[in-house]
């Protein structure tokens, strides 16, 4: 909890920097996007802030997702036939595992690929700036099942 609370007052600081007028709404977006632990879309942000701010406008969600954005301090995924979704930048990397028939999302870390990636590039003669690695899944058939 307490992370959510330094995360949500360093977009809030963030935006107040880039000169974004920090409102009631606003405010209870940054708290719900810092407390979300999933990957939630613009409509999934919307309904959970007005939980705490009746009056959140679906305007104001996508006004201050692209503020976040452009400031590189939140993420947009597209992830193949689902809306986009949003993170708060993290300072460490992780990839995805989409679930395509659930629709979950699973983060991961694993020194083993990011080895290999580094190792590609390099042998190509190319140093790598930046990437996503999105792995497309279903659950696997159990034998008899």
């Amino acid at each position: 909890m307490a992370r959510a609370k330094g995360q949500a007052s360093r977009l809030e600081e963030a935006l107040r920097a880039d000169g974004v007028r920090i409102t009631r709404q606003r405010t209870a977006l940054l708290k719900v996007l810092a407390e979300s632990e999933d990957h939630p879309d613009a409509n999934e942000l919307h309904s959970r802030a007005r939980e705490i701010d009746s009056t959140m406008s679906l305007a104001t969600v996508y006004r201050t997702l692209a503020a976040l954005e452009q400031q590189g301090l939140v993420h947009r995924h597209a992830f193949e036939g689902a809306s986009a979704r949003f993170e708060i930048a993290d300072a460490r990397h992780h990839d995805h595992l989409i679930d395509i028939e659930k629709g979950e999302i699973i983060e991961f870390r694993s020194a083993e690929i990011e080895k290999l990636q580094e190792e590609i590039a390099d042998r190509y003669g190319y140093e790598i700036v930046s990437h996503r690695l999105e792995l497309y899944c279903r659950p696997k058939k159990r034998p008899g099942g």
